[in-house]
């Protein structure tokens, strides 16, 4: 995992880790400003230019992990379960460098899952942000190559297991795809933060790329005020290799706002291959959260634009996607 810099909200300092692997962790400095406003990308940088990899230690290997701290504890949350007994395993450090197993989020998937979705083994890609008082986590539940999915939620007033406030509360399914009559995959959430009134969840995989709906701040659902499903980004044309698919490989939306503008980062082309996999960062932005975004050619990210910011180019480090963003005071970089 590539993994950088640190995010404040409401006093919170949070950090937003996702990886396709989380065995080999590398910590990657501004790249997203180099991308972003000289027009180069970080695969194009020379070995001088090359960013400061620092290597973790203890149970690194996870997931689309996806970070936040309270207090001096930094909290892990990735896809998967059942290793060791529970879903959404969790993970804890003080430092940032030593990491430990610390328990589960769910002992069992929740019983609307299993029903829901028949034949899923876990969730996957959680999301973690704090607002209005609680800890949002927003998950996947899916099966490979199908867009029969749902994306949950589960809140919690601490992430300390100590404290006698910790309980996880599921808030049961938020958004649902149902296979041969929805052009979207509910997978890879990513709640945004618009402003103190404003929330919002992006999500997509595939089929009719990336899509977006209001949230009600105050239960973390879907908005009864704006109804309207965004369409953000989306890829013309099938894959070879998967042509059932509407639109080729686009996923794992995540969304920031740098200078005054938001910037929408996806993954085109094929994880989960080991050295054969074609993952690549792809980014567009726009004067709005909900669009339209372009790319630096000025072509819309609903048509396939989308300029490139990060693709592996050595034998031992393929396919960097499913990235995150974390805003620091001291600029903003880049977690894949």
């Amino acid at each position: 995992m590539q993994i950088c810099g640190r995010l404040y909200e409401q006093k919170m300092k949070k950090l937003v880790y996702k990886s396709k692997l989380f065995i080999k962790p590398i910590i990657v400095h501004m790249c997203l400003l180099i991308t972003l406003m000289v027009g180069t990308s970080c695969y194009r940088m020379t070995n001088s230019q090359l960013p400061k990899m620092l290597e973790l230690k203890g149970d690194l290997r996870v997931h689309d992990p996806v970070m936040i701290r309270q207090g001096e504890i930094f909290y892990v949350f990735s896809t998967g379960g059942r290793r060791r007994g529970g879903i959404i395993p969790i993970r804890c450090s003080r430092d940032l460098y030593n990491w430990k197993y610390c328990g589960a989020v769910f002992d069992e998937l929740p019983e609307w899952a299993s029903i829901e979705i028949p034949g899923t083994r876990g969730a996957w890609a959680p999301d973690i942000s704090f607002f209005n008082g609680k800890y949002h986590i927003y998950y996947s539940i899916s099966t490979f190559g199908k867009n029969n999915s749902a994306i949950g939620l589960v809140t919690n007033h601490t992430l300390n297991p100590n404290s006698p406030d910790y309980q996880w509360q599921e808030h049961g399914m938020i958004v649902r795809s149902v296979s041969g009559s929805d052009n979207y995959n509910a997978i890879d959430g990513n709640l945004v933060l618009e402003d103190p009134d404003k929330a919002w969840l992006c999500w997509g995989s595939f089929w009719g790329g990336i899509k977006m709906r209001r949230i009600d701040k105050s239960t973390g659902k879907l908005s009864s005020i704006d109804t309207t499903l965004y369409s953000l980004a989306s890829r013309p044309g099938t894959d070879s290799d998967l042509n059932s698919f509407e639109n080729g490989a686009i996923e794992a939306p995540f969304i920031i706002k740098h200078a005054g503008m938001w910037y929408l980062f996806v993954s085109f082309d094929l994880c989960c291959r080991g050295v054969d996999s074609t993952y690549k960062i792809m980014v567009g932005r726009s004067q709005n959260v909900t669009g339209p975004y372009k790319d630096r050619e000025n072509k819309l990210m609903t048509d396939g634009g989308g300029s490139l910011v990060l693709q592996a180019t050595t034998p031992n480090w393929r396919g960097p996607g499913h990235c995150a963003i974390v805003q620091d005071v001291s600029g903003d970089s880049m977690n894949t």
